[in-house]
């Protein structure tokens, strides 16, 4: 399998990425926020995505997306082929696309909103913390993305201030602590339902 920085190559996969998002969502009913062919495309041919494939098939993929002037980063939209779930392939992706936050914005926060377990788990691992969204950007935009999802009027009820989704933010620090090496990760959590993918 290759993880890589996504370019125009990988743009043959976004429908597939997208209705996989489209359907976990729809499976789980709880909040992905859907997103169109053109922003997906936008994406990949701007190298501000992480695509795995193998064998010429697609297997996952997770995009960046900068908030409040380059102050935070998000991770997002990650998801994996159904027939590759349980093999850690989450991790795996997660793990590139965090390097490429930091490589790409590296005194930004870096910040997602999840439901999923094995996200939390993932997220941690990297060092980021759970956190009241208080904490996280305050742009405008980056709510209105959630305007899809199942959620969005618990979202609005209370005020932005919390919702089912867990608020996880990677602070930056000079000791670079909790950076992601050039080693692959050990894959503690390769048994772990990757069925509930969402940043």
């Amino acid at each position: 399998m290759e993880i890589e920085i996504s370019s125009s190559k990988h743009l043959m996969y976004v429908g597939e990425i997208q209705q996989e998002m489209y359907d976990s969502a729809q499976r789980r009913g709880t909040g992905i926020a859907k997103r169109s062919i053109e922003y997906l495309s936008k994406k990949i041919s701007e190298g501000n995505a992480v695509v795995a494939a193998e064998n010429g098939e697609w297997v996952g993929f997770c995009y960046i997306e900068t908030w409040s002037h380059g102050q935070f980063v998000a991770n997002s939209g990650l998801i994996v082929s159904p027939k590759f779930r349980q093999k850690g392939t989450a991790t795996l992706i997660k793990n590139k696309v965090f390097q490429l936050s930091r490589d790409k914005y590296p005194t930004a926060k870096i910040f997602g909103l999840t439901t999923g377990l094995a996200v939390m788990k993932i997220n941690s691992d990297l060092g980021y913390k759970p956190v009241i969204y208080s904490e996280l950007t305050q742009d405008d935009d980056f709510w209105n993305g959630c305007k899809s999802c199942v959620n969005y009027e618990i979202l609005m009820k209370k005020e932005r201030k919390n919702c089912l989704c867990t608020a996880m933010l990677f602070v930056p620090n000079n000791n670079k602590v909790n950076e992601v090496g050039t080693e692959q990760p050990e894959n503690k959590y390769k048994n772990e339902q990757e069925s509930n993918l969402s940043v």
